[in-house]
């Protein structure tokens, strides 16, 4: 039995090519993580982790599916039982997940985290135990540590545009944190309008902005304010999150009349929502643009399927899946609309459903341009496809439909401080990808050459697209 550890120092460069743009070049470079779901308040408190399940397993929902796959109890994943108990059973569980990302994750993190070459089982578990609970103890493993030891230049939140943002504001006066620490403006409730809490949220939206709102142009009012003040506090970020993209010809009157209806509690439907969410849409972009913000649009997830489980944990619990449905059309006219005043901010473009990459990277196409390299973007590999294969179904269509030189490279999306180790991930693919072509004769044998490519999509190019430094 080879005594080598799994994570060595060529793990997945599979040339020589590989190898030398991944040490030379990409390794050193900087992480620039512009869309994530970090705690801000976990940030700014510097907050200590009591323990390695606590660190790992709270609310990974990656890991949960795959514990309930092997029909783990939900007590044992998501309920009251001890710490140690949970990661017990994932130790246990994670020989059964070969083939699965979280192999490669979990021994990754082990290594990068903890320094730990063991592959993770039953029969080390409470030896892993000790001794990440002991590291987890120092200074260098709380929250800030680990922005610290990740060498992470930029992180970017999510945040309700009700936030108050208070946390961010104590990061910026942290003078002791040297990440930058920006806020993302996700406006799913301003759009979500036949959520049943939408009223509600309204009142909540005109509490923060001070605007009162009794109306759709009020409404507008109070989300522009709120906009105001998440650029003041160093947002250049806005994030929307959509099933399937909406876009229906829709009118000023027609929005201001749902909303109208929506605010007094009626109820609203499918045709209406989508008229509402593509007027609102088009004025949050153009909103946008006007201040030099790029707009997400994370399209494709159909969420919380399992009733009975939505019942029992909520959201965000592991219940989504990929939506299949068209989306050239939509795609195209809302990039158009926006596009055609001369108001089209810049643009990414995520999909779940891989067999839209094609489509995303010649729609994308079609509005390019303004001074912008990549103006209009095909965003990463996303949530089911951060993985080996998406990462790299995602990077070939891009490079052969499109240009892949502007790419602004990989995201975290997660809510763990363990999941930076994602960016090696990805750039070991993403090196051995042009290190094959390098070998192949599809590129030249330049290293310089091809290795400043390999730094621009992992750090120069997310740099100077979001401007957020």
């Amino acid at each position: 039995m080879s005594t080598s550890p799994f994570i060595h120092e060529d793990w997945l460069l599979l040339n020589k090519s590989a190898q030398t743009l991944y040490h030379d070049y990409a390794q050193k470079m900087p992480i620039y993580d512009f869309h994530s779901h970090l705690n801000p308040q976990e940030i700014s408190s510097n907050r200590k982790f009591r323990n390695i399940a606590d660190l790992a397993l709270s609310g990974d929902h990656y890991k949960w599916r795959a514990l309930r796959w092997l029909g783990i109890d939900e007590q044992l994943i998501t309920g009251n039982a001890p710490d140690k108990d949970k990661f017990m059973v994932w130790a246990r569980s994670v020989p059964e997940m070969l083939g699965n990302p979280l192999y490669h994750w979990t021994h990754l993190e082990l290594k990068r985290y903890f320094g730990i070459d063991e592959l993770l089982s039953a029969d080390n578990a409470e030896s892993v135990w000790d001794r990440c609970n002991e590291q987890l103890q120092g200074d260098g493993m709380t929250t800030q540590g680990i922005l610290k030891k990740q060498n992470v230049d930029v992180v970017c939140t999510t945040d309700d545009p009700a936030d108050s943002l208070e946390h961010h504001i104590l990061i910026k006066n942290d003078s002791a944190l040297e990440t930058v620490v920006a806020p993302t403006f996700r406006p799913d409730r301003v759009l979500n309008i036949r959520d049943e809490g939408f009223a509600g949220y309204v009142a909540t939206l005109s509490e923060a902005s001070g605007l009162e709102v009794h109306s759709y142009s009020e409404f507008m009012k109070a989300v522009t304010s709120r906009i105001d003040y998440f650029h003041k506090h160093g947002c250049r970020l806005s994030d929307q999150a959509f099933g399937e993209l909406p876009h229906a010809h829709s009118t000023e009157h027609e929005a201001a009349y749902i909303f109208a209806r929506a605010f007094k509690g009626e109820e609203i439907s499918a045709q209406e929502e989508q008229k509402f969410q593509s007027y609102t849409l088009l004025k949050l972009g153009r909103l946008y643009h006007e201040r030099g913000w790029s707009m997400q649009l994370h399209i494709g997830a159909l969420r919380n399927n399992n009733s009975r489980m939505f019942d029992a944990l909520g959201k965000d619990s592991g219940f989504d899946s990929i939506l299949d449905f068209n989306m050239a059309r939509s795609l195209n006219a809302l990039l158009n609309d926006l596009d055609a005043s001369g108001q089209l901010p810049k643009t990414i473009v995520y999909t779940l459903n891989p067999s839209q990459y094609e489509m995303i990277a010649t729609s994308i196409g079609n509005f390019q341009g303004s001074g912008i390299k990549g103006k209009v973007q095909m965003g990463s590999g996303w949530w089911f496809h951060d993985q080996k294969e998406g990462m790299l179904q995602q990077l070939k269509a891009l490079s052969s439909i499109g240009l892949i030189s502007p790419f602004v490279g990989m995201l975290t999306d997660s809510r763990s401080f363990l999941s930076f180790t994602r960016h090696e991930y990805f750039r070991r693919i993403l090196c051995n990808l042009f290190g094959t072509w390098i070998e192949e004769g599809d590129l030249p044998r330049d290293y310089a050459f091809v290795g400043r490519t390999i730094e621009n999509i992992c750090y120069n190019n997310a740099d100077a697209y979001f401007g957020i430094k």
